[in-house]
């Protein structure tokens, strides 16, 4: 193998480093990189003084090499005893695959590496990486390591500008094909600045970029920082001045705890005094026993967290703690804290075997991670891990400690807190993705729950407060701000902090008022100006990332009051969504066109093109003055067109940046530079053409916080996501707002997805969403944004296809208190559900029984749920239900009384005709209808047997009869005779002859003669009343 001398600034990199313990950063181009790796690890290996340093080497899917460290070490041992092996002939890569300690390990499985610690990192496939990646993996080299970035082949560092990333295919869509990479050229530009990077390629030449490489000289000896460097107390006066104000408060601390024990022996163990307060800390809580107290500990990596939370548990099975649970993501993470934990049992003089045991997982996935320790010294304690799913194995927990918890969804953080003492440590970067704004949110609400707890009871609260004192937590922060795992002031950790903007929140405060929202402009913000790594631009991104953080930033007027960033979607064609909603897939990007299309089956709603907000941040101390809504005016009336641009002629397409030819200078020869002749970071809104947008948009985490800023902005609900996002545990709301219309004369599309959207909300209430509050429930179906008719009162029909009479009656009984709420609870969600899709007309209800008739009728709640959630008696929301069903009844009862008086009213409207007869006509055809109409009577009378009809008894006998009677007889009876039947002589012989039997009236028994009526009727029938 050939030997070539390498250049000797790489190796003083490295020993002054390792003599600062501070970390170098190499980036080598070439394909030959990884051969090179070997030399740098050679090199660290010669300046360090303890063991060979451990390596970890990340990649996306190949390796490029077999990684099978038994096999070579099998071979290499076989060579060493057959005396065959030459190390000038065998490949170097070879020995030392087989003779590291390397970590291989997946980009997408670099979670498990959180708090581990390496002496070397190696990073391969750069298109993989992503700033999450690259601040996770950097972040695990301890002080005096190296960094080392391996880039394939290239003839000039410009070809990166134009690298194609794989984050890359998340933002493509069929509209937007073209992504432009911004942060490859800023990466770039960004390695100049740090000095202790070095850019060299395959054969270890420093590249033109590294050009503060020529001063690179030796530190000298006095000047090195040994690791975990404490003077000890009997060291001279010279040395001790040599101490920081730090490590003299440090030492001060430790001899005065040296007389209290088992704190004294721990606070040893302690490499800051940061550190030493943080345990402190931990003990203070621990002692108290009092199980209601929660300690955060939040920090930037390398702070020592895992460390001080070591030492903590070992101070808890001190004081006698027997159930100790730990969690984090994986068990890989926890290998520092329980290698602090077996160094707190040595302080405190526990020994392995005699006082506890070490169980490890069998698991190959966990790397023999140490999963319990038993301790039997005095009595039985555990240390047990446990996954931060299985919350519900904390039953008998007495200590629970969270070790990354910013690594863990939120909604398992939550249910890991209970009626026990906790320990909780987060990472906190400066930006979204390493789960700052999780650990936030969730220390937020603790701070609540704790000031809570220290309210004074009076005698107006003291009966609704006792019950919630008895379960409020106390929280304790602590926080650590000086690295141990590598010396302060890290040039490395300062170049990571400057490119992903994770140390934007160091900005001075000038204290001055806040200008009105109507006088402030929104700008348009060039992104290649932005990102090219200029001074100016630099200072800028900084604050605007620092509103993204909206944490404790300090910010100087005139200044960046609020930031909207919007990501452009749609206008994809209609063959593009029948073919994906017809295989059920959902192309990359275009999350609300893709969305939309899906719930609601409309392959239209996809063509149309919309900008949604990504993000509008705006500063925590002017939040709710009104400058996110002003922003979001001026945003609506820019797409609307209202600012008209009018400079369309000079108007230049932006620079792009051209890709790099082969015959181009060479890489030994380059030199990079930030760009020049950028357009403007800044542009009014006037000087720019408005893309055309037919609606804004917006998806989000849903809050009532959030849900009031949206609606207020004139935004309207159309999805909710009914499965809670896995990482916030909140549900995915999508809103949208038409931009121009008034234009449209039909009804528009939005209100027809609302109706819809309400319809099936309304349903979903009592499943997935009756974990929500009432309240916020109601203000998702009440929105004003959306112009629609009034809707007439449910009619008479309808009602009745609903319920039967019996159940009217149920409701009515209920509303005059004469049944319990019971007896009409079937029937509360069907009204329920007319009321809220505006069925019942103009009926009112206020804001508590609105939300008591939502919760009762559609989530199903009970009222002791309900009274918990409205925080008002159950007499008072039964009171408020009845004046709901007496409303509801009144509603019904008039539909009714309507419908009745509709049908009596109902006559018809007659036409006046003149006739085609006249009047005598009339009456004669009248007078021949009686006349024929009669002798039809007579003929059925004289074909009826009329003997029922006989008046008996002759006129003494009624004489008689009546005479005894009296005047006020109301009843007589006459005895019984036989019929006499007369024949006529006259007549024919078959017709029977009555004769007169005088002028007696009808009332008296016998028939008198009537004028102009023949005195001798055909026949009269006689005989006696019977009883």
């Amino acid at each position: 193998m050939q030997r070539r001398k390498v250049d000797n600034r790489i190796r003083v990199l490295i020993e002054n480093g390792v003599a600062e313990r501070q970390r170098s950063l190499f980036v080598v181009v070439g394909d030959r990189g990884k051969d090179q790796v070997v030399i740098l690890h050679h090199m660290l290996s010669k300046a360090t003084v303890k063991a060979r340093p451990s390596v970890l080497w990340c990649y996306k899917k190949e390796l490029g090499f077999s990684s099978h460290r038994k096999k070579r070490m099998r071979q290499l041992q076989k060579k060493i005893k057959s005396g065959t092996l030459n190390i000038k002939d065998d490949d170097p890569f070879e020995l030392f695959i087989a003779a590291t300690n390397i970590r291989y390990c997946y980009y997408n499985e670099t979670h498990k590496i959180l708090g581990n610690t390496f002496g070397m990192c190696v990073l391969q496939d750069f298109e993989a990486l992503t700033p999450n990646l690259l601040a996770r993996t950097v972040e695990t080299v301890e002080g005096g390591g190296i960094v080392v970035i391996l880039l394939r082949t290239m003839n000039s560092l410009k070809q990166l500008y134009t690298m194609t990333m794989d984050v890359h295919s998340r933002y493509r869509t069929e509209a937007h094909q073209d992504v432009v990479g911004r942060f490859n050229e800023r990466f770039i530009l960004s390695l100049a600045s740090c000095k202790t990077c070095l850019v060299i390629d395959d054969q270890l030449n420093i590249l033109p970029i590294s050009s503060h490489a020529a001063n690179i000289t030796p530190v000298p000896p006095q000047s090195q920082i040994p690791f975990c460097a404490l003077p000890k107390v009997s060291e001279d006066a010279t040395k001790e001045e040599s101490l920081r104000p730090q490590d003299l408060e440090l030492r001060e601390l430790k001899e005065s705890l040296q007389d209290t024990q088992p704190v004294g022996v721990l606070v040893d163990g302690c490499k800051t005094l940061d550190q030493a307060k943080a345990v402190l800390k931990f003990i203070e809580a621990i002692s108290e026993k009092t199980l209601r107290s929660t300690v955060a500990l939040t920090a930037a990596r390398g702070r020592g967290k895992s460390a001080a939370l070591g030492l903590a548990i070992a101070g808890a099975v001190a004081f006698g703690y027997s159930n100790i649970f730990v969690t984090s993501p994986s068990p890989d993470n926890l290998h520092t804290l329980f290698e602090f934990i077996f160094k707190g049992f040595d302080a405190l003089q526990y020994e392995e075997h005699l006082d506890y045991e070490i169980v490890q997982s069998l698991n190959p996935e966990f790397n023999k991670a140490v999963v319990r320790v038993n301790v039997f010294k005095e009595h039985r304690q555990t240390i047990q891990y446990i996954h931060p799913a299985d919350s519900v194995k904390l039953g008998q927990a007495e200590l629970v400690v969270i070790d990354e918890a910013a690594a863990i969804p939120l909604p398992l953080v939550k249910n890991l807190l209970g009626p026990y003492l906790v320990f909780m440590a987060s990472t906190i970067n400066g930006y979204e993705g390493t789960g700052r704004s999780l650990s936030l949110k969730l220390i937020q609400q603790l701070r609540q729950q704790s000031a809570q707890s220290q309210v004074t009871l009076t005698a107006e609260n003291k009966s609704t407060a006792t019950a919630k004192l008895t379960s409020a937590r106390t929280l304790h922060e602590v926080s650590l701000h000086e690295s141990i795992r590598y010396a302060p002031g890290d040039p490395v950790e300062k170049w990571l902090n400057d490119l992903l903007c994770l140390d934007c929140l160091n900005i001075t405060r000038i204290i001055s008022g806040c200008p009105l929202p109507d006088t402030c402009d929104l700008y348009y913000v060039n992104r290649d100006t932005l990102f090219c790594y200029h001074r100016a631009s630099e200072v800028f991104l900084q604050r605007l990332m620092a509103l993204y953080v909206a944490s404790h930033y300090k910010n100087s007027l005139p200044e960046v009051l609020a930031v909207v960033q919007v990501c452009m979607e749609g206008e994809i064609s209609r063959q593009s969504i029948m073919n994906s909603l017809s295989r059920g897939k959902k192309a990359s990007g275009d999350l609300i066109p893709w969305t939309i299309s899906e719930q609601f089956q409309d392959p239209d709603f996809g063509g149309l093109s919309g900008g949604r907000v990504v993000r509008i941040a705006v500063h925590p101390d002017y939040q709710g003055m009104g400058y996110g809504s002003r922003a979001l005016t001026l945003l609506q009336m820019y797409y609307e067109g209202k600012f008209p641009c009018l400079e369309e002629e000079t108007v230049q397409k932006p620079k792009e940046i051209t890709t790099v030819s082969s015959e181009t200078v060479g890489l030994l020869e380059e030199v990079v530079t930030p760009r020049k002749d950028l357009p403007p970071l800044l542009l009014k809104l006037s000087e720019r053409q408005a893309e055309h947008l037919d609606y804004l948009g917006v998806s989000y985490g849903l809050t009532p916080r959030l849900l009031k800023f949206w609606k207020r902005a004139g935004f309207v609900p159309v999805y909710l996501r009914q499965t809670p996002n896995d990482l916030t545990g909140e549900h995915s709301c999508i809103m949208l707002k038409m931009l121009n219309e008034e234009e449209s004369e039909q009804e528009p599309w939005l209100t027809a997805f609302w109706k819809d959207f309400r319809r099936r909300f309304l349903s979903l209430l009592s499943y997935q969403f009756s974990t929500f509050s009432p309240s916020l429930a109601l203000n998702i179906l009440q929105n004003k944004n959306i112009k629609q008719q009034p809707q007439a009162a449910i009619s008479r029909a309808e009602l009745e296809s609903v319920f039967i009479p019996y159940d009217l009656k149920r409701l009515e009984m209920y509303s005059r208190n004469m049944v319990d709420y019971h007896l009409i609870m079937d029937m509360v969600p069907t009204i329920a559900r007319m009321f809220f899709l505006s069925q019942m007309g103009d009926i009112s209800l206020s804001a508590a029984q609105s939300a008591l008739f939502l919760g009762i009728g559609l989530q199903h709640k009970s009222l002791d749920q309900l009274e918990k959630e409205l925080e008002l008696p159950s007499s008072q929301l039964m009171g408020l239900f009845n004046r709901i069903i007496r409303k509801v009844v009144q509603l019904f009862n008039t539909v009714q009384e309507k419908a009745v008086e509709e049908q009596m009213a109902a006559t018809k409207d007659v036409v006046m005709e003149p006739t085609l007869k006249s009047l005598n006509d009339d009456l004669e055809e009248a007078a021949k209808e009686f006349q024929e109409k009669h002798k039809q009577e007579v003929m059925k009378l004289k074909e009826m047997d009329l003997t029922q009809y006989i008046i008996r008894g002759d006129d003494e006998e009624w004489n008689e009869v009546l005479s005894k009677a009296g005047q006020n007889a109301s009843v007589v009876s006459l005895k019984r005779v036989g019929f006499l039947i007369l024949q006529s002589k006259h007549r024919d012989s078959h017709q029977p002859v009555i004769p007169n039997l005088g002028s007696r009236d009808r009332l008296g028994g016998t028939f008198r003669e009537r004028p102009g009526q023949d005195p001798s009727p055909p026949w009269l029938i006689l005989g006696a009343k019977s009883h």
